[in-house]
């Protein structure tokens, strides 16, 4: 029988975003013999949709010189043959779509998953969003053994993050990303030396689990009726991507604003819930029920993201203003 070490164990990997190409950088530069890629189809950008774009791990795989499969269906005959050629030990997921049976239970070392969560919390494709949209102080990264249910495999090992009080979900998608490009590399190892041990997630949790399902744009309109707190988490949680959105009704009528940074003051406002208030050269807030919200970095629809000197250089406030 061979005996694996990084640089004979066959390694295929699979992902698709900027957080998938982290750990596939730490595998290629570890010496680890990654012998393909899979990714998703090149996307059609562009107001005609007329360019196309590489996936993140795509750029990387063919900069590194790694070939690379692009499915459109993960049950294609062709693709399932052209998978197999390549006589993986293992596969490593990363940020990418759901296996089949068939894809997942092919190498003989098993098929295993980063996810960014501590699972089995936060199962889902927003991990990341909904953990700081919940208030939670702490997240992290797990690794499991793909399974027939969704995220619901035996864990592997995980590594805990604490969320920072003004963490965005930006600054915690770039922490979370290298310490799980860590644990991928970490993970691989443990598998290599026989070390591992599997666990049940239903062994390690039996509260009320929190989900995170992908988010819609309707997902990310602003309550303003809920507590500062929610308000302000709910901002961080989305920004910058998909970012939290409002309607500012105003003079000469209705704007879609997104918001991507904001602080607060926490009091009690003699002002209606929702009003908008400003000194009209650099700061603009927002009554709630328990605070005001000041937004500090916003986007008017149709133009760039600025910040709240620049907005009021060209947005003029009666005092009549309202976020709904």
């Amino acid at each position: 029988m061979l005996h694996h070490t990084k640089q004979n164990l066959r390694i295929i990997y699979m992902g698709t975003p900027d957080f998938a190409v982290a750990p596939l950088k730490r595998l290629v530069e570890g010496g680890y013999q990654v012998v393909a890629v899979v990714t998703m189809p090149d996307k059609a950008v562009g107001r005609h949709q007329s360019t196309l774009q590489a996936s993140p791990v795509k750029q990387y795989a063919v900069e590194q010189g790694l070939p690379v499969l692009q499915p459109e269906k993960l049950r294609d005959e062709q693709f399932l043959k052209d998978l197999a050629a390549f006589d993986a030990d293992m596969q490593i997921v990363v940020a990418f779509r759901m296996l089949p049976e068939v894809v997942w239970a092919m190498p003989r070392l098993g098929t295993f998953n980063l996810h960014a969560s501590l699972l089995p919390q936060y199962r889902g494709a927003a991990p990341i969003n909904w953990a700081i949209i919940n208030g939670e102080k702490e997240t992290g990264v797990t690794t499991f053994f793909l399974d027939k249910e969704i995220d619901t495999g035996k864990i592997i090992d995980s590594r805990r993050i604490e969320i920072e009080e003004t963490d965005t979900a930006g600054t915690l998608h770039d922490r979370m990303m290298e310490v799980g490009a860590a644990l991928v590399c970490e993970t691989v190892d443990q598998i290599i030396a026989g070390n591992v041990k599997p666990v049940a997630q239903d062994t390690l949790y039996d509260g009320a689990l929190r989900p995170a399902p992908k988010i819609f744009k309707e997902t990310c309109r602003i309550d303003w009726q809920q507590p500062l707190e929610k308000v302000y988490n709910f901002v961080r949680g989305l920004s910058p991507y998909p970012a939290a959105w409002t309607e500012l009704h105003h003079a000469k009528g209705v704007s879609v604003i997104k918001i991507y940074d904001t602080h607060k003051t926490i009091c009690s406002p003699a002002e209606a819930v929702g009003t908008l208030l400003t000194d009209g050269r650099k700061t603009i807030k927002v009554a709630l029920t328990d605070g005001y919200l000041h937004l500090d970095t916003l986007q008017i629809a149709g133009k760039k993201r600025m910040t709240a000197t620049d907005f009021l250089c060209g947005f003029h406030a009666d005092g009549t203003e309202r976020l709904v």
